[in-house]
């Protein structure tokens, strides 16, 4: 006599009262005596996903489709790798298989049968008795549905299908759907949390440990979501067996669904609650991990080395299976073993470096690559992109990454994800990156010789390698306050002019009305004095569409001259921002170094409304002033033009220039706030009296 459906499912309609859970938990643990064998059960896993996923209801829709998807399993490949596992737990997974044939087949009590099998995988830790018992009810299920797929066209399967009633199940296929999708949601829910149970037996002990908190809560939840698959697996099979051995009615009813559905909703409840704690644990070793890895990276800083291999698979990579470079110049990805005893210039920045840095740079690479005796074409550049992690990585910074890419000639990372965030700290910790790019240099020991060299590489280019802090004093040793070194390369015309002994003015502001006055006036004081002038507009700062604006006006009303390109305009100005640096890094300052006092004086230029003027003969021969001194000197000319001949026009005009001068003026020094280097005090370049600090929000474009 077949049971009937409530002796069946006897118990199971308490599933969400409020039963003594204590209790359960105390029965459970109960029998819970694990001997200490230790099993790799992600193997046997992997086969019952296999099962389940091959077993795809043929009453939900074509399973050829699902299995075409699956890839082939190799045998003697598949006997390999898992038989020895099959063997050892074949006995204990067919006892298992009886058990679960057996109960489902007879009335009893839900909970009582759960405990039965519990007790006959007492010896097995918590996620070898949720996978044998899965193994074996994939056993059940797989058998089934080998049959329902096969007995149309296979006649052994045809006669044991008879024998099991499945081609009458079959003609119910659309009233009995409801149940086999229940079953196929459970399966999927169990399958989840069996995952999550089998992850957390293998969270490294070396970074969480019993006594963790985090730890402590995945751990209790573990006996709890052991019993609850177990419990479902009986359910699931109990359908299956009701299936073959019940009328009409039990198959057209959808009761069964429904309490699977209820199982499943618990089940998918506890795997949430389970992978939260997982993610946890996870955060909690990943944190443990950073902390590892930035330690492990100050002590390798603080060793010495034979190469730089070490600090560089480091900083780039630390793992051999991945390519982690990209030659720009080839256009191919490459190991770090091309970086071996070399100079490195790590080029450190966001994904907002200018493409204005990135020329001047690519320039200057250049031009040290055409000379492969000298000793500056001894270094390599590898761009490291620093990306914040708190926003995702999406399809617009992968364009804004790969353009980048395009503009550089030396090496980057193959992908920003592949800096180590542990490198990322000790970037910002250690080497105090914050915006502004920054190249630090490594010597063929993987030593840190210069932990920002990109002042020295736009004051002095290559010829600034190998970019030590004693090679940046030497530089200035031999460096005096001239033309060359403010103008430098920005335009070749300069030198033709110096040797053509011409007087050249450099100037500059935003007032379009002053640069007319000033030019104007400028060449008809020229003419009165009798001099070969040449003039030369060089902008402002941070400007770039203004001055565009300007420079095409200038160049319309035949003004001066000015610099083709709006990158040197921009060159111009960060070189002198960068002696600034390099200045204030070896601690000279206005009061102790003339040179500072010279480019001090001309940053306030820039800050200054609404020009000013550079006038020079030779290299050294010079004067300067803002906008509206220069002018006033200028219209004043009739009053100092009797000292041109005797004293030359660059000295007839310093020394009118200080007559002019009073003692109340107004000075403005904008330093720029993201290099960390901001002093507490800064002078004023003409009085030496302490500049007042006040606090300046720019945005830089136009």
């Amino acid at each position: 006599m077949v049971p009937s459906r409530k002796q069946r499912f006897k118990g199971d309609h308490h599933l969400f009262s409020s039963s003594d859970d204590t209790t359960m938990l105390n029965q459970l643990r109960a029998t819970h005596a694990p001997d200490g064998r230790d099993i790799d059960v992600k193997p046997l896993l992997n086969i019952i996903e296999d099962i389940f996923n091959r077993a795809a209801p043929i009453i939900l829709g074509s399973t050829q489709g699902a299995q075409a998807n699956l890839e082939a399993v190799d045998d003697k490949a598949f006997l390999a790798g898992y038989g020895e596992l099959i063997e050892l737990l074949s006995y204990t997974i067919n006892k298992i298989s009886c058990e679960i044939i057996c109960k489902c087949s007879s009335s009893g009590d839900a909970h009582a049968t759960t405990l039965s099998i519990f007790n006959m995988v007492s010896n097995y830790s918590w996620d070898a008795k949720v996978v044998l018992t899965l193994a074996a009810f994939a056993v059940y299920y797989g058998d089934f549905w080998l049959v329902a797929q096969l007995y149309t066209i296979n006649p052994l399967a045809k006669s044991v299908a008879i024998l099991k009633q499945l081609p009458e199940i079959m003609e119910h296929a659309d009233t009995i759907k409801p149940k086999f999708e229940a079953i196929t949601n459970l399966i999927k829910a169990m399958v989840n949390v069996t995952k999550c149970i089998v992850e957390f037996k293998e969270l490294p002990p070396q970074y969480i440990t019993p006594d963790t908190d985090v730890y402590q809560s995945a751990d209790s939840l573990i006996p709890t979501a052991s019993y609850w698959i177990i419990r479902s697996i009986m359910a699931c099979a109990s359908q299956i067996s009701g299936l073959l051995s019940m009328t009409y009615e039990y198959i057209s009813s959808t009761t069964e669904a429904w309490e699977l559905s209820s199982l499943a909703h618990k089940v998918g409840s506890i795997y949430e609650h389970l992978r939260k704690q997982l993610d946890l644990c996870q955060q909690h070793i990943d944190e443990k991990k950073h902390i590892e890895a930035y330690q492990m990276l100050i002590r390798a800083f603080e060793t010495a080395h034979l190469d730089n291999m070490k600090i560089l698979r480091m900083l780039i990579y630390a793992k051999d299976d991945q390519l982690p470079l990209y030659d720009c110049s080839a256009k191919k990805r490459v190991s770090t073993d091309v970086l071996r005893r070399r100079n490195v210039l790590l080029l450190i920045s966001d994904l907002d470096i200018s493409h204005e840095e990135l020329s001047i740079l690519d320039q200057m690479y250049q031009e040290s690559r055409q000379h492969p005796t000298r000793m500056e074409s001894q270094y390599e550049v590898v761009w490291l992109p620093v990306i914040d992690r708190s926003t995702p990585w999406n399809e617009q910074k992968q364009k804004q990454f790969e353009s980048l890419q395009s503009l550089m000639p030396w090496y980057t990372m193959s992908h920003p994800s592949l800096i180590d965030p542990a490198v990322t700290r000790y970037i910002k910790e250690v080497w105090h990156f914050s915006k502004k790019p920054m190249l630090v240099v490594l010597d063929p020991n993987g030593r840190v010789t210069n932990p920002n060299a990109l002042h020295m590489m736009w004051i002095w280019g290559s010829l600034a390698f190998p970019f030590t802090s004693a090679r940046e004093e030497a530089l200035w040793r031999e460096e005096s306050w001239r033309l060359d070194l403010i103008a430098d390369a920005i335009e070749p015309m300069i030198f033709q002019w110096m040797q053509e002994n011409k007087y050249i003015c450099l100037y500059g502001g935003e007032d379009m009305e002053w640069i007319q006055k000033f030019t104007t006036k400028l060449n008809e004081t020229a003419r009165a004095a009798r001099i070969q002038l040449e003039m030369l507009y060089v902008g402002k700062s941070n400007l770039k569409e203004k001055i565009r604006k300007i420079n095409n006006a200038i160049v319309a009303q035949g003004l001066s001259h000015v610099l083709p390109d709006i990158t040197l305009v921009w060159y111009f100005w960060v070189r002198l921002e960068s002696m600034w640096h390099s200045k204030m890094q070896h601690g000279r300052t206005v009061e102790n170094d003339p040179i500072m006092q010279e480019i001090v004086t001309m940053m306030s230029f820039d800050a200054s409304d609404p020009g000013w003027a550079l006038i020079c003969r030779g290299s050294t021969e010079m004067t300067k002033g803002k906008g509206e001194t220069i002018l006033t000197c200028l219209d004043n000319f009739d009053e100092w033009k009797h000292d041109v001949e005797p004293k030359g026009f660059v000295q007839a005009m310093i020394d009118y220039l200080e007559r002019l001068q009073t003692p109340h003026h107004c000075n403005r020094l904008i330093l720029p706030g993201t290099t960390g280097s901001i002093p507490d005090k800064v002078v004023c370049a003409e009085c030496g009296r302490p500049m007042e600090k006040f606090i300046m929000y720019r945005c830089c474009t136009d």
